[in-house]
């Protein structure tokens, strides 16, 4: 079976390497990358060679234009589609992987619905209110015939929406599977790879636009950074932003707070899933809006102080914290996050996106499909009426 998984950006490539190489290690499976967005943008990081250091050639690379306003984004769609669907005419894959509600993922997705090709999908059926991934998430998913989500409630979300039970499986959150069994970096590795001591407490941050907050996320992020400063005495690791629209905005906004606080902040733009799950049992708290803080960040024991509305929707682990957008809220938010007590709360929560079995159950249902079957799709009632 040919199979090409479509990645745009470090994070979705950090989820699916385990179960790239896992398939690709099969007799008979053959297992191609299609790189697009972030990937080739030397800005976010360059992050081609982390998929090259898992042990891929890249066998596809579909660059797309910049700019960061929603029209600028829905050009680059449109480029991402013309491309993708000449490099998936190309390879000819029985199957296409994609994972989550990236712009650039409905693009490659459309692409491969128009060329016959079936689609795994992983983390539909989820719920992020503050932001339109949510609305790409459920186009994608009703474009794909193969589905693996991240907790039984997102199961019965799609069967809601006529996807076939028995191509709804409900295998956990891979970023969390991935936590539980990756071999860490050692802390002299991650120090030496960020110039940094690990000996200092330490808090890590990331601050995405919410992209149906009419706010300027500018602001937002300011607020962030001023409830941080309120915290001077932790070292301070913040990462970039996702290429989203008014991203460069926050950029800015962090590289100048870096720049006025040399001493104690630094500013990564991909620490990579090795580095990044490493370096969680070091830090005391992880900051933001991203998912991670919502999916992956409660299996390492540690708070997470979640920002606004980009997350919306989603199940949440003991150990998170949800507060406003004001200084003052995240301020407050951060000092119990801090405190003894919900540090204690945290190291003792239970992730609703753990399951012991995700990797297997991913890579069963896969080599198990019939690829042909897939291509036609029938809407599953759920109501006595039809």
């Amino acid at each position: 079976m040919r199979i090409t998984v479509a990645t745009g950006t470090r994070a979705d490539w950090g989820l699916l390497s385990p179960l790239a190489r896992a398939l690709d290690k099969l007799p008979g499976f053959d297992v191609s990358i299609l790189a697009t967005n972030m990937h080739l943008l030397q800005q976010f990081g360059n992050t081609l060679s982390e998929i090259e250091a898992d042990g891929f050639d890249i066998a596809a690379r579909v660059p797309m234009p910049g700019g960061d306003t929603p029209a600028d984004r829905a050009v680059a769609m449109g480029v991402c589609l013309e491309g993708s669907a000449r490099e998936l005419a190309r390879l000819q894959p029985d199957l296409l992987l994609i994972l989550g509600d990236r712009y650039e993922m409905l693009a490659i997705a459309s692409a491969a619905t128009m060329l016959g090709i079936p689609i795994a999908h992983l983390h539909g059926g989820e719920l992020t209110y503050g932001a339109i991934d949510d609305n790409i998430r459920h186009a994608i998913s009703k474009l794909s015939a193969l589905h693996f989500t991240s907790t039984e409630k997102a199961r019965q979300r799609l069967i809601a929406m006529g996807e076939q039970p028995s191509r709804v499986i409900n295998t956990g959150a891979i970023g969390v599977w991935n936590f539980c069994n990756f071999k860490p970096m050692p802390k002299a590795e991650i120090e030496a790879s960020l110039n940094i001591s690990l000996d200092r407490p330490t808090l890590l941050a990331t601050f995405h636009p919410a992209t149906l907050d009419p706010a300027d996320p500018t602001i937002r992020c300011r607020a962030m950074l001023e409830a941080l400063d309120s915290f001077a005495d932790r070292q301070l690791i913040i990462t970039y932003p996702n290429n989203d629209s008014r991203s460069q905005g926050i950029i800015n906004e962090i590289e100048a707070y870096t720049a006025a606080n040399p001493q104690r902040v630094l500013t990564v733009r991909s620490l990579g899933l090795r580095r990044y799950q490493s370096i969680l049992p070091y830090v005391e708290a992880v900051i933001g809006n991203s998912s991670s803080g919502i999916l992956e960040v409660p299996s390492a024991g540690i708070p997470t102080v979640n920002i606004g509305m980009r997350q919306d929707g989603r199940d949440r682990a003991p150990s998170v914290i949800d507060c406003g957008d004001s200084a003052d809220d995240i301020r407050r938010a951060i000092a119990r996050a801090l405190s003894p007590e919900f540090r204690d709360i945290a190291a003792k929560a239970c992730n609703p996106y753990y399951r012991p079995d995700t990797l297997t159950l991913m890579v069963n249902a896969i080599t198990s499909c019939d690829p042909e079957a897939l291509k036609t799709k029938k809407f599953h009632h759920i109501c006595t009426d039809r």
